[in-house]
């Protein structure tokens, strides 16, 4: 995994040397991973991990210097993020609350804080070098790539991928990377599609990968805290779950697509657009707004629905719903609604009732509970008891009771307390085990988090869909089936 030289004796052959003749004989029947030379989670003396950055304008290159401070200071892109279109709240606005420091997720803005140095850059690969040049200066000494294909190809002592393209990308370059070997980190969510999550989920399996699905707060204190607090029964038996978010912060609503422009020189398109159909390039379908079309991104829940489910899904040991229903404002075949509304049905798990959950954006919230005091503002995730309430934010963060309680003792600390999802990744390479957030996990947020848009794309029914888990179809209406997965470009498979 280093590139330091080893020293070896007259007459025997280097590890890389060894892997180069084995695929070299090996190359008209399989491709052999590199792990399965020293088993999962090898490492060289040096205890170093060679990672690819595949995708990294963006979210990518935040990950990235989550995991190695730049050796140069990345200065900031110029001009920003484009096509952000936040809209700020009407009204009044109180000042925001500062995040206990356990609380904060690593995000875009902490990688200067410290130093470290948890693996090496080995590689970064983008297609458009104007876009993600800020970060490829930070590492001077990683190779450069255009293709993710041609890099994976030729860099054979890459060991892990950390994926940060847009979701559409997701599941392609995942599964390519998994079957050469590849230890795989994929932002959220996992994939594009519920039959894609699947796949992802049994190939790291078969693969015997290390793997973990970007979700920033599965790891922190307010999770873990969320999660006790529930089980200990401080209020009492949960049977809902109100959440919200902000989100689109991007283009979303009833619009054609925008007119076609000329391809930038500095744009590979053909690979930027992967799997998905033919479709002419726009600048404003691109860079960080490709969140909003159905052709690339999963819309406000693919965005901020890992960062809010995945605690109630942890605390309430829920496992798929077994009915859901959406509905929300207008919207076509290109763009995703600005806003949506939807609910799920979970059964009975154990001593635990059934929960009903519902999900809202466009910055819609929930209706504020008249225990909540006036001037508290409500929160992202909030959970009703038959004893009481709480609430938090997204990432799991600063969980409250509803109302304050000043004299509360939080009951005790059971959890482990993993490292940081960045480091959790890099540190399971090493030590020849699973991430706390790997895809055996966090699959099932993925699923009931892309299970909205079959639910939303299905809505003019008239019907609340009833899902088989099992056999991933919807029992009650067989054309919403058609959603749980799509026909990929001529050139591109999993």
């Amino acid at each position: 995994m280093s590139s330091k030289k080893q020293s070896k004796q007259p007459g025997t052959l280097s590890r890389r040397q060894f892997i180069g003749s084995m695929a070299a004989a090996t190359a008209a029947f399989t491709i052999v991973p590199r792990h399965v030379l020293g088993g999962v989670g090898y490492t060289a003396p040096s205890d170093m991990v060679n990672l690819a950055g595949i995708g990294i304008g963006g979210q990518g290159g935040s990950d990235i210097q989550n995991i190695a401070t730049p050796d140069v200071p990345i200065k900031p892109r110029k001009g920003g993020t484009s096509n952000y279109l936040m809209q700020a709240y009407a009204g009044l606005k109180p000042e925001r609350r500062r995040p206990r420091a356990s609380d904060a997720p690593i995000q875009m803005e902490d990688a200067g804080k410290q130093t470290f140095h948890h693996a090496n850059i080995y590689a970064l690969c983008d297609v458009d070098w104007d876009y993600s040049g800020y970060i490829m200066a930070g590492y001077p000494k990683a190779k450069k790539y255009h293709a993710w294909r041609e890099m994976l190809d030729k860099e054979q002592s890459i060991d892990a991928v950390l994926i940060g393209t847009p979701d559409h990308n997701h599941a392609i370059i995942a599964s390519h990377a998994m079957k050469m070997g590849k230890h795989v980190f994929v932002e959220k969510p996992m994939a594009k599609t519920v039959y894609e999550v699947r796949y992802l989920r049994d190939l790291a399996k078969k693969m015997n990968v290390v793997t973990q699905m970007g979700n920033q707060g599965h790891n922190i204190e307010g999770t873990m805290e969320t999660i006790e607090w529930i089980q200990a029964g401080v209020i009492g038996k949960v049977r809902e779950v109100h959440m919200w978010s902000n989100r689109p912060i991007w283009k979303q609503g009833y619009f054609p697509r925008p007119d076609a422009e000329p391809i930038p020189s500095n744009l590979k398109y053909d690979i930027w657009l992967g799997p998905a159909k033919e479709a002419p390039y726009n600048a404003s379908c691109t860079h960080f707004a490709w969140r909003g079309l159905w052709d690339y991104g999963t819309g406000a829940m693919g965005d901020m629905g890992a960062h809010t489910f995945d605690a109630p899904i942890l605390a309430l040991k829920l496992g798929m719903p077994t009915k859901i229903q959406a509905t929300s404002t207008p919207f076509n075949d290109v763009y995703l609604p600005s806003s949506e509304f939807a609910t799920y049905d979970f059964p009975a798990r154990g001593d635990m009732p059934p929960v009903r959950v519902t999900w809202s954006d466009g910055s819609i919230k929930p209706s504020r509970p008249l225990a909540l005091e006036d001037d508290r503002p409500l929160r992202e995730c909030l959970y009703i008891g038959d004893k009481g309430m709480m609430m938090h934010g997204t990432h799991g963060a600063l969980p409250e009771l509803i109302p304050n309680k000043p004299d509360f003792v939080a009951p005790p600390k059971t959890l482990p307390r993993p490292k940081n999802i960045y480091v959790d990744f890099i540190d399971a390479i090493k030590e020849g085990r699973k991430a706390n957030n790997d895809f055996a996990v966090s699959s099932k947020l993925a699923e009931i988090m892309l299970l909205t848009n079959v639910a939303l794309q299905s809505q003019m029914i008239n019907k609340t869909l009833e899902y088989d888990a099992e056999n991933m179809k919807i029992t009650n209406l067989p054309e919403a089936d058609k959603f749980f997965q799509y026909e990929y470009r001529n050139g591109w498979a999993l």
